[in-house]
């Protein structure tokens, strides 16, 4: 990716990216919980059905999520689309404490209805709440006009 020629991404490649890697993320957890816990997982009331499920449906996301970020700057929903989440100052890959604390704040960003996350539409950067509370952007190569990207180093 010409790194002289990025853009910010906006909402709607961003929500696809999201949706790829959901479908993703079920392909690969379903089954192994259908496995473990058969097809009466489905009808718990629980929250969580045992250790394996939080493991499988909470911990295997996150750290498979964060380790994209700093090893690949995306999620494959992210590569397949060809964007890429960096640093916001410096343009350069995301530390794992970076990476970590952007996990955490999509929650944050999620709370009041998903306004942290539909911010993503409205902000000059494109920034939801996640990315401006771990200082990341998410750029794509510049191919529509949009506000070009730049980095402080």
């Amino acid at each position: 990716m010409d790194e002289s020629n990025l853009e910010y991404a906006g909402f709607w490649i961003r929500t696809w990216a999201t949706i790829i890697d959901t479908f993703l993320i079920i392909a690969i957890t379903f089954p192994v919980l259908i496995f473990i816990y058969g097809w009466a997982y489905f009808d718990l009331k629980e929250d969580v059905a045992g250790p394996a499920d939080f493991i499988i449906t909470w911990i295997f996301p996150a750290v498979a999520v964060i380790w994209f970020w700093t090893s690949r700057q995306a999620t494959p929903g992210k590569m397949a689309l060809s964007i890429r989440v960096l640093d916001a100052k410096s343009g350069k890959s995301l530390s794992v404490a970076q990476s970590l604390g952007r996990y955490l704040a999509y929650f944050i960003s999620g709370l009041p209805l998903g306004l942290g996350l539909l911010w993503v539409a409205f902000d000059r950067k494109k920034q939801g709440w996640h990315d401006k509370l771990a200082g990341t952007v998410v750029v794509r190569s510049g191919r529509s006009g949009r506000k070009a990207v730049e980095f402080s180093n």
